[in-house]
Protein backbone atom coordinates (compact mmCIF):
# COMPACT_ATOMS: atom_id res chain seq x y z
CA UNK A 1 0.00 0.00 0.00
CA UNK A 2 1.41 3.37 -0.95
CA UNK A 3 1.29 6.12 1.65
CA UNK A 4 0.23 9.67 0.83
CA UNK A 5 3.66 10.93 1.80
CA UNK A 6 5.45 8.69 -0.63
CA UNK A 7 3.15 9.59 -3.48
CA UNK A 8 4.26 13.20 -3.31
CA UNK A 9 7.85 12.26 -4.03
CA UNK A 10 7.74 8.89 -5.77
CA UNK A 11 11.10 7.68 -7.13
CA UNK A 12 11.67 7.72 -10.87
CA UNK A 13 14.40 5.35 -11.85
CA UNK A 14 16.32 4.72 -8.61
CA UNK A 15 20.04 4.14 -9.27
CA UNK A 16 21.57 0.67 -9.12
CA UNK A 17 23.81 -0.17 -6.12
CA UNK A 18 27.43 0.84 -6.59
CA UNK A 19 30.43 -1.42 -5.86
CA UNK A 20 32.84 -1.00 -2.94
CA UNK A 21 32.09 0.98 0.21
CA UNK A 22 29.29 2.88 -1.50
CA UNK A 23 27.64 -0.39 -2.47
CA UNK A 24 27.94 -1.81 1.06
CA UNK A 25 26.43 1.34 2.54
CA UNK A 26 23.63 1.19 0.00
CA UNK A 27 23.00 -2.44 0.88
CA UNK A 28 23.10 -1.82 4.65
CA UNK A 29 20.70 1.13 4.58
CA UNK A 30 18.63 -0.44 1.75
CA UNK A 31 18.61 2.88 -0.11
CA UNK A 32 18.12 1.40 -3.57
CA UNK A 33 15.98 -1.48 -2.26
CA UNK A 34 13.48 1.03 -0.90
CA UNK A 35 13.38 2.97 -4.13
CA UNK A 36 15.26 5.93 -2.71
CA UNK A 37 18.53 7.67 -3.56
CA UNK A 38 21.34 9.22 -1.56
CA UNK A 39 20.26 12.70 -2.68
CA UNK A 40 16.76 12.10 -1.31
CA UNK A 41 18.11 10.68 1.97
CA UNK A 42 20.46 13.61 2.51
CA UNK A 43 17.76 16.10 1.62
CA UNK A 44 15.26 14.36 3.90
CA UNK A 45 17.76 14.27 6.75
CA UNK A 46 18.41 18.00 6.40
CA UNK A 47 14.69 18.80 6.33
CA UNK A 48 14.09 16.71 9.49
CA UNK A 49 16.88 18.58 11.25
CA UNK A 50 15.52 21.96 10.17
CA UNK A 51 12.05 21.16 11.53
CA UNK A 52 13.53 19.77 14.77
CA UNK A 53 16.32 22.30 15.39
CA UNK A 54 13.98 24.33 17.57
CA UNK A 55 14.46 21.75 20.35
CA UNK A 56 18.01 23.06 20.89
CA UNK A 57 16.44 26.42 21.71
CA UNK A 58 13.23 25.28 23.41
CA UNK A 59 14.52 22.51 25.69
CA UNK A 60 16.89 24.87 27.58
CA UNK A 61 14.01 27.33 28.04
CA UNK A 62 11.88 24.58 29.62
CA UNK A 63 14.51 22.84 31.75
CA UNK A 64 16.94 25.68 32.40
CA UNK A 65 17.38 29.41 32.33
CA UNK A 66 19.86 32.26 32.12
CA UNK A 67 19.58 33.00 35.85
CA UNK A 68 18.17 31.34 38.96
CA UNK A 69 15.10 33.59 39.16
CA UNK A 70 14.23 32.86 35.52
CA UNK A 71 14.83 29.07 35.60
CA UNK A 72 12.80 26.12 36.90
CA UNK A 73 14.25 25.70 40.40
CA UNK A 74 14.17 22.32 42.13
CA UNK A 75 13.17 21.59 45.73
CA UNK A 76 16.66 22.58 46.94
CA UNK A 77 16.87 25.74 44.86
CA UNK A 78 19.08 24.21 42.19
CA UNK A 79 18.70 25.08 38.50
CA UNK A 80 20.18 24.20 35.11
CA UNK A 81 22.07 26.73 32.99
CA UNK A 82 20.62 27.41 29.56
CA UNK A 83 23.90 26.98 27.66
CA UNK A 84 24.65 23.66 29.35
CA UNK A 85 21.19 22.26 28.60
CA UNK A 86 21.46 23.41 24.98
CA UNK A 87 24.78 21.64 24.52
CA UNK A 88 23.65 18.28 25.97
CA UNK A 89 20.33 18.55 24.11
CA UNK A 90 22.13 18.74 20.78
CA UNK A 91 24.71 16.08 21.68
CA UNK A 92 22.20 13.51 22.95
CA UNK A 93 19.83 14.07 20.02
CA UNK A 94 22.72 13.67 17.59
CA UNK A 95 24.16 10.50 19.11
CA UNK A 96 20.80 8.79 19.55
CA UNK A 97 19.61 9.68 16.04
CA UNK A 98 22.83 8.38 14.48
CA UNK A 99 22.58 5.18 16.55
CA UNK A 100 18.97 4.64 15.55
CA UNK A 101 19.68 5.32 11.88
CA UNK A 102 22.65 2.96 11.80
CA UNK A 103 21.03 0.08 13.73
CA UNK A 104 17.27 0.30 13.13
CA UNK A 105 17.90 1.80 9.65
CA UNK A 106 14.70 3.84 9.66
CA UNK A 107 14.29 7.58 8.96
CA UNK A 108 13.24 8.46 12.52
CA UNK A 109 15.08 11.16 14.48
CA UNK A 110 15.47 11.50 18.26
CA UNK A 111 15.48 14.46 20.66
CA UNK A 112 14.30 15.45 24.13
CA UNK A 113 10.58 14.66 24.42
CA UNK A 114 8.52 17.78 25.02
CA UNK A 115 5.91 16.14 27.21
CA UNK A 116 8.40 14.65 29.64
CA UNK A 117 10.66 17.72 29.90
CA UNK A 118 7.69 19.88 30.83
CA UNK A 119 6.53 17.27 33.37
CA UNK A 120 9.99 17.33 34.96
CA UNK A 121 10.22 21.14 35.09
CA UNK A 122 6.68 21.82 36.29
CA UNK A 123 5.93 18.84 38.56
CA UNK A 124 8.82 16.53 39.44
CA UNK A 125 11.39 19.11 40.61
CA UNK A 126 8.86 20.53 43.05
CA UNK A 127 9.63 17.45 45.18
CA UNK A 128 13.16 16.37 44.17
CA UNK A 129 16.40 17.91 42.94
CA UNK A 130 17.34 18.08 39.26
CA UNK A 131 19.94 15.27 39.57
CA UNK A 132 17.32 13.13 41.34
CA UNK A 133 14.73 13.92 38.66
CA UNK A 134 17.18 12.82 35.97
CA UNK A 135 17.85 9.67 37.98
CA UNK A 136 14.15 8.85 37.72
CA UNK A 137 14.36 9.41 33.95
CA UNK A 138 17.24 6.90 33.77
CA UNK A 139 15.17 4.34 35.72
CA UNK A 140 12.27 4.98 33.32
CA UNK A 141 14.61 4.25 30.42
CA UNK A 142 15.88 1.05 32.04
CA UNK A 143 12.31 -0.21 32.51
CA UNK A 144 11.43 0.56 28.88
CA UNK A 145 14.63 -1.07 27.62
CA UNK A 146 13.98 -4.24 29.65
CA UNK A 147 10.42 -4.42 28.27
CA UNK A 148 11.84 -4.09 24.75
CA UNK A 149 14.67 -6.63 25.21
CA UNK A 150 12.31 -9.23 26.67
CA UNK A 151 9.96 -8.75 23.72
CA UNK A 152 7.03 -7.61 25.86
CA UNK A 153 7.00 -4.17 24.27
CA UNK A 154 6.90 -5.75 20.82
CA UNK A 155 4.06 -8.05 21.88
CA UNK A 156 2.03 -5.04 23.03
CA UNK A 157 2.80 -3.32 19.74
CA UNK A 158 1.58 -6.35 17.79
CA UNK A 159 -1.58 -6.65 19.92
CA UNK A 160 -2.86 -3.28 18.72
CA UNK A 161 -5.55 -3.76 16.01
CA UNK A 162 -4.77 -2.41 12.53
CA UNK A 163 -7.66 0.07 12.74
CA UNK A 164 -6.20 1.62 15.90
CA UNK A 165 -2.76 1.80 14.30
CA UNK A 166 -4.28 3.73 11.41
CA UNK A 167 -6.08 5.94 13.92
CA UNK A 168 -2.77 6.64 15.66
CA UNK A 169 -1.24 7.71 12.34
CA UNK A 170 -4.15 10.01 11.55
CA UNK A 171 -4.23 11.38 15.10
CA UNK A 172 -0.53 12.18 14.90
CA UNK A 173 -1.16 13.95 11.60
CA UNK A 174 -3.77 16.18 13.26
CA UNK A 175 -1.52 16.60 16.28
CA UNK A 176 1.53 17.86 14.39
CA UNK A 177 -0.67 20.08 12.22
CA UNK A 178 -2.16 21.53 15.41
CA UNK A 179 1.35 22.05 16.80
CA UNK A 180 2.25 23.96 13.63
CA UNK A 181 -0.89 26.10 13.77
CA UNK A 182 -0.30 26.97 17.43
CA UNK A 183 3.47 27.55 17.12
CA UNK A 184 2.85 29.90 14.20
CA UNK A 185 0.24 31.96 16.05
CA UNK A 186 -2.41 31.09 13.46
CA UNK A 187 -4.40 29.43 16.25
CA UNK A 188 -4.18 30.97 19.72
CA UNK A 189 -5.78 30.62 23.11
CA UNK A 190 -8.69 32.97 23.57
CA UNK A 191 -8.01 33.39 27.28
CA UNK A 192 -11.58 32.41 28.11
CA UNK A 193 -13.43 29.19 28.84
CA UNK A 194 -15.51 29.38 25.67
CA UNK A 195 -14.29 29.31 23.05
CA UNK A 196 -10.89 28.14 24.34
CA UNK A 197 -9.19 28.80 20.97
CA UNK A 198 -9.45 31.46 18.30
CA UNK A 199 -8.00 32.46 14.95
CA UNK A 200 -4.90 34.59 15.50
CA UNK A 201 -5.30 37.60 17.75
CA UNK A 202 -9.03 38.36 18.08
CA UNK A 203 -9.59 36.81 14.67
CA UNK A 204 -6.71 38.62 12.98
CA UNK A 205 -3.56 36.95 11.67
CA UNK A 206 -1.99 40.20 10.51
CA UNK A 207 1.29 39.85 12.38
CA UNK A 208 4.64 39.40 10.65
CA UNK A 209 5.41 35.97 12.19
CA UNK A 210 1.97 34.55 11.32
CA UNK A 211 2.07 36.04 7.83
CA UNK A 212 5.46 34.36 7.37
CA UNK A 213 3.85 31.06 8.37
CA UNK A 214 1.07 31.58 5.82
CA UNK A 215 3.63 32.38 3.11
CA UNK A 216 5.52 29.17 3.94
CA UNK A 217 2.30 27.16 3.92
CA UNK A 218 1.33 28.49 0.49
CA UNK A 219 4.80 28.10 -1.02
CA UNK A 220 5.27 24.52 0.20
CA UNK A 221 1.66 23.63 -0.62
CA UNK A 222 1.94 24.85 -4.20
CA UNK A 223 5.27 23.08 -4.70
CA UNK A 224 3.78 19.86 -3.31
CA UNK A 225 0.71 20.19 -5.53
CA UNK A 226 2.96 20.62 -8.56
CA UNK A 227 4.99 17.57 -7.43
CA UNK A 228 8.25 19.49 -7.28
CA UNK A 229 11.10 17.36 -5.93
CA UNK A 230 12.40 18.76 -2.65
CA UNK A 231 9.20 20.79 -2.15
CA UNK A 232 9.41 20.97 1.63
CA UNK A 233 13.12 21.77 1.70
CA UNK A 234 12.83 24.38 -1.04
CA UNK A 235 9.83 25.92 0.71
CA UNK A 236 11.62 26.14 4.07
CA UNK A 237 14.71 27.78 2.53
CA UNK A 238 12.70 30.20 0.39
CA UNK A 239 10.41 31.24 3.23
CA UNK A 240 13.37 31.70 5.59
CA UNK A 241 15.00 34.06 3.07
CA UNK A 242 11.74 36.01 2.83
CA UNK A 243 11.51 36.11 6.64
CA UNK A 244 15.10 37.44 6.94
CA UNK A 245 14.28 40.26 4.50
CA UNK A 246 11.02 41.11 6.29
CA UNK A 247 12.76 41.07 9.68
CA UNK A 248 15.48 43.41 8.40
CA UNK A 249 12.75 45.87 7.42
CA UNK A 250 10.33 45.63 10.37
CA UNK A 251 12.65 44.56 13.26
CA UNK A 252 10.10 42.44 15.16
CA UNK A 253 11.33 41.21 18.59
CA UNK A 254 10.96 37.76 20.16
CA UNK A 255 8.99 37.08 23.34
CA UNK A 256 8.77 33.27 23.81
CA UNK A 257 5.05 33.40 23.08
CA UNK A 258 4.27 36.18 25.56
CA UNK A 259 3.48 38.88 22.99
CA UNK A 260 1.18 37.76 20.18
CA UNK A 261 2.75 40.17 17.67
CA UNK A 262 6.34 38.94 18.21
CA UNK A 263 8.33 36.00 16.91
CA UNK A 264 7.87 32.97 19.15
CA UNK A 265 11.36 31.59 19.89
CA UNK A 266 13.78 33.17 17.45
CA UNK A 267 13.85 35.99 14.92
CA UNK A 268 15.15 35.19 11.40
CA UNK A 269 18.41 37.13 11.48
CA UNK A 270 21.93 36.16 10.51
CA UNK A 271 23.88 35.56 13.75
CA UNK A 272 26.78 37.76 14.79
CA UNK A 273 28.53 34.69 16.23
CA UNK A 274 28.68 31.38 14.41
CA UNK A 275 30.85 29.05 16.50
CA UNK A 276 30.48 28.44 20.24
CA UNK A 277 32.26 25.77 22.32
CA UNK A 278 29.75 23.48 24.11
CA UNK A 279 29.64 23.10 27.89
CA UNK A 280 29.00 19.41 28.59
CA UNK A 281 29.40 19.49 32.37
CA UNK A 282 25.85 18.19 32.95
CA UNK A 283 26.78 14.74 31.64
CA UNK A 284 26.60 12.22 34.49
CA UNK A 285 25.09 14.69 36.97
CA UNK A 286 22.39 12.32 38.25
CA UNK A 287 21.30 10.88 41.58
CA UNK A 288 18.98 8.09 42.69
CA UNK A 289 18.16 9.80 45.98
CA UNK A 290 14.52 10.51 45.07
CA UNK A 291 13.38 7.29 46.76
CA UNK A 292 14.87 8.45 50.06
CA UNK A 293 13.67 12.03 49.70
CA UNK A 294 9.98 11.46 48.86
CA UNK A 295 9.47 7.78 49.68
CA UNK A 296 9.40 4.65 47.54
CA UNK A 297 5.70 4.76 46.62
CA UNK A 298 5.77 8.39 45.49
CA UNK A 299 8.94 7.83 43.47
CA UNK A 300 7.43 4.71 41.87
CA UNK A 301 4.34 6.71 40.83
CA UNK A 302 6.56 9.30 39.15
CA UNK A 303 8.44 6.54 37.30
CA UNK A 304 5.12 4.94 36.33
CA UNK A 305 3.97 8.22 34.78
CA UNK A 306 7.26 8.63 32.91
CA UNK A 307 7.15 5.05 31.59
CA UNK A 308 3.57 5.29 30.33
CA UNK A 309 4.16 8.63 28.62
CA UNK A 310 7.47 7.52 27.09
CA UNK A 311 6.29 4.03 26.11
CA UNK A 312 3.13 4.92 24.25
CA UNK A 313 4.20 8.27 22.81
CA UNK A 314 7.06 6.47 21.09
CA UNK A 315 4.92 3.51 20.02
CA UNK A 316 2.34 5.79 18.46
CA UNK A 317 4.91 7.96 16.74
CA UNK A 318 6.77 4.98 15.30
CA UNK A 319 3.50 3.53 14.02
CA UNK A 320 2.65 6.72 12.17
CA UNK A 321 6.15 7.27 10.78
CA UNK A 322 6.45 3.65 9.61
CA UNK A 323 3.26 3.99 7.59
CA UNK A 324 4.32 7.35 6.21
CA UNK A 325 7.68 5.98 5.05
CA UNK A 326 6.15 2.91 3.38
CA UNK A 327 7.98 0.39 5.59
CA UNK A 328 4.92 -0.71 7.59
CA UNK A 329 3.51 -4.17 6.99
CA UNK A 330 -0.25 -4.70 6.69
CA UNK A 331 -0.46 -5.40 10.44
CA UNK A 332 1.29 -2.10 11.23
CA UNK A 333 4.65 -3.59 12.28
CA UNK A 334 7.87 -2.75 10.51
CA UNK A 335 11.38 -4.21 9.98
CA UNK A 336 13.73 -4.34 12.99
CA UNK A 337 10.90 -3.41 15.34
CA UNK A 338 12.65 -4.87 18.39
CA UNK A 339 15.87 -2.98 17.68
CA UNK A 340 13.91 0.24 17.26
CA UNK A 341 12.12 -0.23 20.58
CA UNK A 342 15.34 -1.11 22.43
CA UNK A 343 17.15 1.96 21.10
CA UNK A 344 14.19 4.14 22.05
CA UNK A 345 14.58 2.89 25.61
CA UNK A 346 18.30 3.64 25.49
CA UNK A 347 17.36 7.16 24.38
CA UNK A 348 15.52 7.66 27.67
CA UNK A 349 18.56 6.45 29.62
CA UNK A 350 20.89 8.71 27.63
CA UNK A 351 18.61 11.70 28.10
CA UNK A 352 18.56 11.24 31.85
CA UNK A 353 22.32 10.64 32.04
CA UNK A 354 23.00 13.91 30.19
CA UNK A 355 20.26 15.94 31.97
CA UNK A 356 18.64 16.72 28.63
CA UNK A 357 15.47 14.76 29.58
CA UNK A 358 14.27 11.52 28.00
CA UNK A 359 15.13 11.33 24.31
CA UNK A 360 12.51 9.74 22.09
CA UNK A 361 11.53 9.50 18.44
CA UNK A 362 10.21 12.82 17.14
CA UNK A 363 7.05 13.14 15.10
CA UNK A 364 8.75 15.93 13.12
CA UNK A 365 10.67 13.13 11.37
CA UNK A 366 7.60 13.02 9.13
CA UNK A 367 8.84 16.20 7.44
CA UNK A 368 11.95 14.43 6.18
CA UNK A 369 9.86 11.44 5.16
CA UNK A 370 7.61 13.80 3.26
CA UNK A 371 10.74 15.06 1.52
CA UNK A 372 11.57 11.52 0.38
CA UNK A 373 13.61 9.96 3.23
CA UNK A 374 13.04 6.21 3.47
CA UNK A 375 16.07 4.81 5.29
CA UNK A 376 18.30 5.27 8.31
CA UNK A 377 20.78 7.15 6.14
CA UNK A 378 18.57 10.21 6.53
CA UNK A 379 18.68 9.78 10.32
CA UNK A 380 22.47 9.66 10.25
CA UNK A 381 22.47 12.97 8.35
CA UNK A 382 20.07 14.49 10.90
CA UNK A 383 22.16 13.18 13.80
CA UNK A 384 25.40 14.59 12.37
CA UNK A 385 23.74 17.98 12.00
CA UNK A 386 22.64 17.86 15.65
CA UNK A 387 26.21 17.07 16.73
CA UNK A 388 27.45 20.01 14.66
CA UNK A 389 24.72 22.15 16.21
CA UNK A 390 26.61 21.91 19.52
CA UNK A 391 29.29 24.08 17.98
CA UNK A 392 27.03 26.15 15.72
CA UNK A 393 24.17 26.85 18.11
CA UNK A 394 23.71 30.43 16.79
CA UNK A 395 22.97 29.06 13.29
CA UNK A 396 20.07 26.96 14.59
CA UNK A 397 18.26 30.24 15.29
CA UNK A 398 18.20 31.42 11.68
CA UNK A 399 15.09 29.42 10.68
CA UNK A 400 12.18 30.79 12.76
CA UNK A 401 9.77 28.39 14.42
CA UNK A 402 6.95 29.83 12.28
CA UNK A 403 8.64 28.57 9.09
CA UNK A 404 9.15 25.08 10.52
CA UNK A 405 5.48 25.17 11.58
CA UNK A 406 4.34 25.52 7.96
CA UNK A 407 6.14 22.28 7.07
CA UNK A 408 4.46 20.48 9.98
CA UNK A 409 0.99 21.46 8.77
CA UNK A 410 1.77 20.17 5.28
CA UNK A 411 3.01 16.82 6.59
CA UNK A 412 0.02 16.59 8.94
CA UNK A 413 -2.30 16.93 5.95
CA UNK A 414 -0.48 14.07 4.21
CA UNK A 415 -0.76 11.75 7.22
CA UNK A 416 -4.45 12.47 7.83
CA UNK A 417 -5.31 11.17 4.37
CA UNK A 418 -4.77 7.61 5.65
CA UNK A 419 -8.15 7.88 7.36
CA UNK A 420 -9.57 6.28 4.21
CA UNK A 421 -8.26 2.88 5.44
CA UNK A 422 -10.72 2.79 8.38
CA UNK A 423 -13.98 0.82 8.12
CA UNK A 424 -16.43 3.49 9.29
CA UNK A 425 -19.45 1.22 8.76
CA UNK A 426 -18.66 -0.74 11.96
CA UNK A 427 -19.35 1.64 14.86
CA UNK A 428 -17.50 -0.59 17.32
CA UNK A 429 -14.44 0.33 15.23
CA UNK A 430 -15.45 3.86 14.28
CA UNK A 431 -15.93 5.19 17.83
CA UNK A 432 -12.56 4.09 19.30
CA UNK A 433 -10.81 5.25 16.13
CA UNK A 434 -12.51 8.64 16.31
CA UNK A 435 -11.70 9.05 20.02
CA UNK A 436 -8.05 8.14 19.39
CA UNK A 437 -7.78 10.70 16.58
CA UNK A 438 -9.56 13.57 18.30
CA UNK A 439 -7.95 13.15 21.75
CA UNK A 440 -4.36 13.56 20.53
CA UNK A 441 -4.56 17.16 19.28
CA UNK A 442 -7.10 18.31 21.86
CA UNK A 443 -5.02 17.09 24.82
CA UNK A 444 -1.65 17.74 23.15
CA UNK A 445 -0.59 14.16 23.86
CA UNK A 446 -0.10 11.09 21.69
CA UNK A 447 -0.16 8.86 24.78
CA UNK A 448 -3.54 10.21 25.87
CA UNK A 449 -5.02 9.47 22.45
CA UNK A 450 -3.68 5.93 22.51
CA UNK A 451 -4.99 5.35 26.02
CA UNK A 452 -8.49 6.62 25.25
CA UNK A 453 -8.50 4.55 22.07
CA UNK A 454 -7.40 1.36 23.86
CA UNK A 455 -9.94 1.68 26.67
CA UNK A 456 -12.84 2.53 24.36
CA UNK A 457 -11.87 -0.30 21.96
CA UNK A 458 -11.93 -2.88 24.75
CA UNK A 459 -15.21 -1.64 26.24
CA UNK A 460 -17.15 -1.10 23.00
CA UNK A 461 -15.92 -4.23 21.22
CA UNK A 462 -16.51 -6.42 24.29
CA UNK A 463 -19.99 -5.00 24.88
CA UNK A 464 -20.89 -5.63 21.24
CA UNK A 465 -20.11 -9.35 21.56
CA UNK A 466 -16.54 -9.33 20.17
CA UNK A 467 -14.60 -9.87 23.40
CA UNK A 468 -12.87 -13.00 22.04
CA UNK A 469 -11.27 -10.93 19.28
CA UNK A 470 -9.49 -8.70 21.81
CA UNK A 471 -5.92 -9.64 22.72
CA UNK A 472 -5.36 -10.31 26.46
CA UNK A 473 -2.45 -7.87 26.31
CA UNK A 474 -4.81 -5.14 25.12
CA UNK A 475 -6.98 -5.76 28.18
CA UNK A 476 -3.94 -5.48 30.47
CA UNK A 477 -2.62 -2.33 28.80
CA UNK A 478 -6.08 -0.75 28.88
CA UNK A 479 -6.27 -1.42 32.61
CA UNK A 480 -2.85 0.18 32.97
CA UNK A 481 -4.07 3.25 31.09
CA UNK A 482 -7.12 3.40 33.34
CA UNK A 483 -4.79 3.57 36.35
CA UNK A 484 -2.70 6.16 34.51
CA UNK A 485 -5.71 8.39 33.87
CA UNK A 486 -6.90 8.27 37.51
CA UNK A 487 -3.42 8.46 39.03
CA UNK A 488 -4.19 11.79 40.74
CA UNK A 489 -6.17 10.29 43.64
CA UNK A 490 -3.66 7.41 43.86
CA UNK A 491 -0.74 9.84 44.13
CA UNK A 492 -2.65 11.78 46.79
CA UNK A 493 -3.16 8.59 48.81
CA UNK A 494 0.53 7.62 48.72
CA UNK A 495 1.96 10.99 49.56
Amino acid sequence: MSSPVSSSSAPTGAPAPRPGVAGRLDSWFEVTARGSSWAREIRGGVVTFVTMAYIVILNPLILGGFSADQAAQDVAGGWLQNAQVGAVTALTAGVMTILFGAVARLPFAFAAGLGINSFLAVTVVQDVTWPEAMGLVVINGLVITILAVTGLRGLIFNAVPAALKTAITVGIGLFIAFIGLVDSGFVRTSGSASPPLQLGSAGSVATLPTITFVIGLVVIGVLMARRVRGAIFIGIVATTVIAIVLQAIFQVPTSNGQNLDDWNLNAPVMPTQIVALPDLSLIGDISFGAFARIGVLSAVMLVFTLVFTNFFDAMGTMTGLAKASDVARPDGTFPRLKSALVIEGVGAIAGGATSSSSNTVFVESASGIGEGARTGAASVVTGLLFVLAMFFTPLTQVVPLEVAASALVIVGALMVSQIKDVDWTDFSVALPVFLTIITMPLTYSIANGIGVGFISWVIVRAASGKAREISPLLWIVSLGFLVYFVRGPIEALVG
